[in-house]
């Protein structure tokens, strides 16, 4: 049974799609927040080599996985992928822990962000509003930009993503102007990446990117899918890695490397808010305005990312049918109503949870925002390695023209990349979630990602071994490729 059904097609530009994916990956929010808590907990320098290291990694992935999304469209990106190569029943299985994860990534996300604005507001007015008061207002603008087309979050996120980019380059340029030990090379020295605590600083770095690989989620939105969303990928994860090496460099040279760790200790996420306060009190209110609009971005990227892994298991009936209803305006709109009742039944109970919590103000960043961010983070780079042994061996039945490069080596070595990676979160993972923590959080927050594996492996035995073509979309394929090799795209 073929399910015609399909998302407004020709709707993103590459530009467009490299702001989707960049907004997911929040470079301020990674800035402000991700950098200072990576230099506490690892205690070294070498944070923009290991941006550099894992966007290496990341572009290596990105070679089969790109050459696969130019011959496979659809808006199940890992499931599609995944069932081409390993089979339906194991796309099924990685579709349900994909669409955990990126649920997870987006509702932890209400978490900080409704600490943040509830933070600056007090700062700002004097009015003190409740966290999940906050993150309330996010929830409403994410819903109704979830319904919207493709087109106004696009936009939107373009506009966010600029002004995150112009700000943190007024950052740097603070930095080094102001730099207290003069501007050098200490941050990116041998010794202050291979030492003691590299394991923490690739476990927390990876999740700087996380959300680089959305784009081939927006494929049948795409102008032209065979060079789109490949050509986004690369730009946006090479920007993101060299991005994210500058400025937290600059960072370093700003604070010092004598002092970035241990003040990164004492302020945590609130250092480049103080820091620059001291210079200008009114440039750090506006970062920290747009700290929070950054989220803001990441939260509606990753909403549309779990909105149309919806929209897929839906059309192929792995999930009811009716999440595959797309509105007029060709958005995924049950996928996305279906994801904003998750985000605010998970918001409500952390709201009733952490009322009276020892843990005060910072009760949603400790819990919901860091269990499930890191929860996701583990789910996601599993993901990745699974992938590329799907790629493997797809392209082991039909090389489509391309190299063994692209085919066989660059797979191979992604998937046992991502694998150490995965294993550096799971082992460090009681470090990553803090102290204040309960203990039993380090085995719980990794169950619910290998439960919902486990799970979609069961749920898959519902389905026939047998593929069903389901791909809406004509395949378009480079004019190298001929009419016998193009793929056909079944789950």
């Amino acid at each position: 049974m073929t399910d015609t059904t399909t998302l407004k097609k020709g709707r993103l530009s590459t530009t467009a799609l490299v702001f989707m994916i960049i907004a997911a990956s929040a470079p301020l929010t990674v800035l402000a927040g991700g950098a200072p808590t990576t230099f506490a907990v690892s205690g070294l320098l070498g944070l923009p080599v290991g941006y550099l290291v894992l966007g290496a990694a990341l572009i290596i992935f990105a070679v089969g996985y790109c050459a696969m999304s130019s011959r496979v469209h659809n808006a199940g990106a890992f499931y599609a992928y995944i069932s081409e190569g390993l089979g339906p029943r194991h796309g099924i299985a990685a579709a349900i822990l994909a669409l955990v994860v990126y649920n997870m990534l987006q509702v932890g996300l209400y978490g900080l962000f409704g600490f943040s604005l509830s933070a600056a507001l007090a700062t700002w007015t004097g009015i003190s509003v409740p966290w999940w008061v906050a993150g309330a207002v996010g929830w409403l603008i994410v819903a109704m930009m979830g319904v919207s087309n493709v087109d106004l979050s696009a936009k939107v996120l373009g506009i966010l993503v600029s002004l995150e980019f112009l700000v943190v380059l007024v950052v740097m340029g603070y930095s080094l102007i102001n730099a207290p030990e003069g501007v050098g090379t200490d941050a990116l020295q041998p010794d202050q990446f291979l030492a003691p605590g590299v394991g923490v600083l690739l476990a927390f770095s990876i999740a700087a990117f996380m959300g680089f690989e959305s784009g081939a989620i927006y494929s049948e939105e795409a102008r032209d899918p065979s060079r789109t969303v490949p050509r986004a990928t690369y730009i946006a994860v090479s920007i993101i890695a060299l991005f994210y090496a500058a400025s937290t460099w600059a960072l370093t040279m700003g604070v010092g490397p004598s002092g970035i760790v241990d003040q990164s200790r004492e302020y945590g996420p609130d250092l480049v808010f103080v820091w620059l306060g001291d210079f200008s009190p009114l440039l750090s209110d506006v970062v920290h305005l747009l700290f929070v609009t950054s989220i803001l971005a990441a939260l509606v990227a990753f909403h549309n990312a779990a909105a149309r892994y919806f929209f897929a298991l839906g059309r192929s009936g792995a999930l009811p049918r009716a999440l595959s209803t797309p509105g007029k305006n060709g958005a995924p709109v049950a996928g996305s109503l279906t994801q904003s009742a998750i985000g605010v039944i998970v918001v409500a109970v952390f709201a009733l949870a952490g009322r009276g919590s020892e843990l005060g103000e910072l009760f949603p960043v400790i819990t919901l925002f860091t269990w499930f961010s890191t929860a996701a983070a583990f789910g996601l780079v599993f993901l990745l390695a699974v992938t590329s042994l799907a790629v493997a061996n797809w392209f082991r039945h039909n090389h489509h023209g391309f190299s063994v490069f692209t085919r066989v080596i660059a797979p191979v070595i992604s998937a046992i990349a991502m694998f150490i990676v995965a294993v550096l979160i799971l082992v460090n993972f009681d470090i990553m979630i803090g102290e204040e923590s309960p203990r039993s959080m380090v085995f719980i927050m990794p169950g619910i990602i290998i439960g919902a594996g486990v799970l979609g492996s069961l749920w898959s035995l519902r389905f026939p071994k047998q593929p069903v073509d389901t791909d809406p979309l004509p395949h378009q394929t480079h004019p190298d490729v001929t009419s016998e090799e193009r793929p056909t795209v079944s789950f």
